[in-house]
């Protein structure tokens, strides 16, 4: 699995993935939940939907 998240790419998926589960949690809702995808994806550095897509936001490493 190679990875394709740049570090910019990550830091929005985590801002994005801790608000929505703040979102969540203030509306004391399961969906906050869905935050958790754009979390481990940044962790994991990899994002599956990028793939069919032929994307890639790393850097090219020589």
């Amino acid at each position: 699995m190679q990875k394709n998240l740049g570090s910019t790419d990550r830091i929005i998926r985590v801002v994005i993935g801790l608000a929505i589960l703040g979102v969540g949690w203030g509306y004391h809702s399961w969906w906050g939940l869905i935050g958790l995808i754009p979390l481990g994806t940044a962790a994991i550095s990899w994002c599956p939907l990028y793939c069919p897509l032929k994307l890639s936001t790393a850097r090219k490493q020589d």
